[in-house]
């Protein structure tokens, strides 16, 4: 039987306040919507044209402002991805390198700032107007070759 888990996650909505809640990240994606638990104890089902982001949070309430774009080319393997929502706003992120592991539901990021408190980002595709590739790391087809020392070169601690 597999364990069962849940995660705090902020809600970000369209012209209405953020929703603070848990999730069980197998089986939130339903039909018509979001399945959250607020704090409160109730289930409500949070339609996706509504949802402009659920953010998968450390804790519920953070000080700092979150980074929305990358200060520098990112080191973990996947592809860099700009998203664009219909309001305009964009962000950064990192999605795996393995199509087959995208949700038809939505797209599902690792935010730029590994150590801040979104850990994921999960965006609808209702709520996305473009997604752009801005790189691809870490690629296994190409691999650095190191360079042949040349024959000519004399070698100076060689017995």
């Amino acid at each position: 039987m597999a364990a069962s888990t849940i995660k705090k996650v902020l809600v970000r909505r369209y012209d209405r306040e953020t929703l603070a809640g848990h999730v069980n990240p197998a089986v939130f994606l339903q039909p018509e919507g979001l399945e959250l638990v607020t704090a409160q104890g109730n289930t409500l089902i949070v339609p996706f044209p509504d949802v402009k982001s659920v953010a998968f949070v450390r804790e519920f309430e953070s000080a700092a402002p979150e980074r929305q774009v990358f200060q520098t080319r990112p080191k973990m393997p996947g592809l860099w991805v700009s998203l664009t929502f219909r309001d305009g706003d964009r962000i950064e992120g990192i999605i795996p390198n393995n199509l087959l592991l995208l949700d038809p539901a939505g797209i599902t990021v690792t935010p730029p700032d590994p150590f801040g408190n979104q850990q994921r980002i999960f965006v609808p595709r209702s709520s996305l107007t473009a997604v752009e590739v801005l790189g691809v790391v870490g690629s296994p087809l190409k691999k650095r070759k190191v360079k042949p020392t040349p024959k000519e070169q004399i070698g100076l601690f060689e017995e």
